[in-house]
């Protein structure tokens, strides 16, 4: 394997685990939100 194929490798490792890490912070410091405002019943009927 050549050295540019080796750095194209650790490269797109880094860009795609380092993707889904920054993803799992954002979503740790940043939880759902538990409460929502009143309303919003579906009133759909079903098919």
């Amino acid at each position: 394997m050549t050295g540019d194929a080796l750095t194209l490798m650790l490269v797109s490792i880094v860009l795609i685990w380092g993707g889904l890490a920054a993803s799992i912070v954002y979503v740790a410091r940043r939880p759902e939100n538990d409460h929502m405002p009143a309303g919003g019943e579906d009133t759909r009927v079903p098919d």
